[in-house]
């Protein structure tokens, strides 16, 4: 995916980021694919990544948390 299109994703922001701003991260998902990137630069750079990748992602946040 180029800039372009992914700025057509729908975006979405933790309930727990707050309104103070800080260190957060949005995500979105289409086609079997994740994309994260930075809540306070999202013209920056976006990580991609697939299914499997994205729940071992969150089966360590869960462990480790």
């Amino acid at each position: 995916m180029n800039g372009a299109q992914t700025n057509e994703l729908r975006w979405r922001k933790s309930s727990r980021s707050g309104s103070q701003g800080g260190n957060c991260v949005e995500v979105a998902v289409a086609a079997g694919r994740w994309y994260v990137r930075d809540s306070k630069d999202p013209a920056g750079g976006v990580l991609r990544v697939d299914a499997a990748q994205w729940g071992a992602f969150l089966d360590t946040v869960r462990h480790e948390g």
